[in-house]
């Protein structure tokens, strides 16, 4: 029933081969290339030309249509300005979970679908679905589950943790059982040698090269305040907003013996509080509370029924999986991890894990931050 195929092709190595594969599995493939920032715009950055470029030779080589579509006004306002809001307030936002959720697997399905027509679309993401990397297990009966992939150091589960059931059920993930040295393997010996060995891409795709402190300039007013010893209670240097720092984050203030790192902020006094040590105690927590959560296929049976919820848990990507005990509350979920997490952050999703499967995630509103050390 799956026919015609749209694949987001970014200009990169992994886009490039989930093409390939959808071509050798004779699909019929769309290339859709998505350019979510304004290039022109003068404050901010986006590489999108050289990746368009990359993107082009991509579709030329494997001789299949490239279309490109604009979701600025889309990113602007479903992803960055919820971005500024969130900094405004002392908040560490995830970018990436944002613009999956709104805009790659909800702008992006729906031109796709009304626009061109096709039965599915894929991605080069590193995950996998319970209807499997082709949609070959589809049915239209049952929910769609989100799994790991083979790489899963590569895996890019957390980032599509908030996407929608509808769209994701008639998602394909090409590379989904393929490690990323196999996959630039594969374009090598396809030829495709302009996006084989290009570098992945990190950080904020529309802050560049430059520096993050530098680019949040141009849209949130600089407003100095002081930097706080939580242990002495000394001035032991100023900052120039809030929103520039991020609990965990080392700050190099000058004249000082050793280093400081956040420990918290407090929006209407600006101040900043700081720890001595990356080890400070203050900066590990295992006790959280988050905002209502989005479950992928659906809320697990443990907490229909109002009990515990055992599963694995992490904040950051990058992290090893923590298990953790899950408690629905009035306003969301209380998550108890089994061993304290080093700067647990407002505004980062907490996302949960059982077995191969994430089951959703729920950002986090407040750490419980345990002083009595």
């Amino acid at each position: 029933m799956f026919k015609k195929i749209a694949v987001g092709i970014s200009g990169g190595v992994d886009s490039a081969v989930a093409a390939l594969l959808l071509k050798r599995a004779n699909y019929q493939v769309e290339g859709v290339f998505m350019r979510n920032w304004d290039g022109n715009y003068e404050l901010g950055f986006c590489s999108d030309e050289k990746d368009y470029e990359d993107a082009s030779f991509t579709c030329r080589k494997l001789d299949i249509p490239l279309h490109r579509v604009h979701f600025i006004k889309e990113y602007w306002n479903e992803v960055f300005t919820v971005l500024l809001k969130e900094y405004e307030m002392g908040l560490t936002p995830n970018p990436d979970i944002l613009c999956n959720r709104y805009i790659k697997f909800d702008s992006f399905f729906e031109h796709c679908r009304v626009n061109l027509a096709v039965d599915a679309i894929a991605t080069g993401h590193y995950a996998n679905t319970s209807f499997g990397p082709f949609l070959k297990n589809y049915k239209e009966d049952e929910g769609v589950r989100l799994l790991q992939p083979i790489d899963k150091h590569k895996d890019q589960t957390f980032f599509l943790s908030q996407v929608k059931q509808f769209s994701l059920r008639r998602c394909m993930f090409p590379i989904a059982n393929l490690l990323k040295s196999e996959v630039r393997e594969i374009a090598r010996k396809e030829g495709l040698l302009q996006v084989a060995n290009k570098k992945d891409s990190t950080g904020i795709c529309f802050v560049g090269k430059r520096r993050f402190k530098d680019f949040i300039d141009e849209f949130i007013p600089s407003k100095p305040g002081p930097f706080i010893d939580i242990d002495t209670g000394q001035t032991v240097g100023e900052h120039t907003g809030i929103h520039k720092w991020t609990v965990g984050q080392r700050c190099c203030l000058s004249n000082c013996k050793q280093p400081y790192f956040v420990f918290n902020k407090h929006l209407e006094k600006n101040y900043i509080y700081v720890v001595a040590g990356t080890h400070h105690p203050a900066i590990w927590n295992n006790l959280c509370f988050t905002k209502e959560p989005h479950w992928i296929n659906e809320e697990p049976l443990e907490l229909t029924n109002n009990n515990v919820l055992y599963c694995l848990f992490r904040f950051q990507h990058t992290k090893p999986l923590v298990p953790c005990k899950v408690i629905k509350n009035p306003e969301g979920l209380t998550i108890i991890l089994s061993n304290k997490l080093r700067a647990l952050t407002e505004g980062q999703f907490g996302v949960f894990y059982r077995q191969e499967e994430c089951l959703g995630s729920a950002k986090i509103k407040n750490v419980c931050h345990n002083l009595l050390y």
